[in-house]
């Protein structure tokens, strides 16, 4: 497996896929999208949450979504005391059930074919996001949970030849992230907004991405690119990473 190439131009394509500019090394889209020819692309997967159920409801629930994780594998997402999953109420995502190490493998069997794949795209790495779900799971699990879910996640990965990002929660996995979880480089929202991007720096040298978004002003963005914009990769994206033919998008880098 090879990481990202440090301080390669980074464009977030999470919210949809367009066309990249050809200055662009990394691209990271859903998993569900294909990767762009001739760049380092990274693999969106929503690995400790579901995905919100999508706005039209006609059809069955999609994989992976709030309403297919509550209809096929209800005993793997956390309930409140009302019986009803507990929902990560910023982005309407249920929250999986990590707490204990037979629920940790069936998630992870569930998702083994979701890394397969990102491989068979063509994906060369993976970005597993909701890496601090404890913290929205109402005390149902620790971090701890967390860290083990993805330490065998990342072996799993890893097994598959693709490289494996941690995305934010530096707080919990600091430098432990790298030397025993394995991940091969990190993902850092708004690291320059929250003061953490040296953290990031401690834990994987240059090879982290600084995404910072338009609605907090441009402050960040700015002194993101000043203080390790020449040696890391750093952009400036709208909250909902709108693809480019959305009147929403916003888009730039050092």
């Amino acid at each position: 497996m090879v990481a990202p190439p440090v301080h390669g131009r980074f464009d977030y394509q999470i919210g949809g896929p367009y066309q990249p500019d050809a200055s662009v090394a990394i691209v990271d889209r859903d998993r569900l999208v294909s990767p762009v020819s001739g760049k380092y692309n990274i693999c969106y997967l929503n690995a400790l949450q579901s995905q919100p159920d999508p706005d039209d409801s006609s059809s069955a629930p999609a994989e992976g979504t709030l309403s297919w994780w509550a209809d096929q594998h209800p005993d793997l997402v956390v309930k409140g005391q009302d019986g009803h999953p507990v929902i990560d109420q910023e982005w309407n995502e249920a929250v999986l059930d990590v707490s204990t190490a037979d629920k940790r493998a069936k998630i992870l069997e569930i998702e083994k074919p979701w890394i397969d794949g990102c491989r068979r795209s063509g994906f060369q790495a993976i970005e597993p996001d909701n890496l601090d779900s404890y913290n929205r799971s109402h005390g149902t699990f620790p971090f701890a949970a967390d860290r083990d879910f993805m330490v065998a996640f990342v072996r799993y990965a890893h097994s598959r030849g693709l490289a494996v990002g941690q995305k934010n929660a530096n707080h919990e996995y600091g430098r432990l992230g790298r030397t025993v979880v394995g991940f091969d480089f990190a993902i850092a929202e708004e690291c320059s907004y929250y003061h953490e991007c040296g953290e990031y720096a401690a834990a994987y040298g240059n090879n982290y991405i600084d995404i910072e978004y338009s609605d907090q002003g441009e402050s960040p963005f700015r002194a993101a690119c000043q203080d390790h914009g020449a040696h890391a990769s750093v952009i400036l994206r709208d909250r909902h990473v709108a693809p480019k033919a959305d009147p929403a998008y916003r888009y730039e880098t050092c």
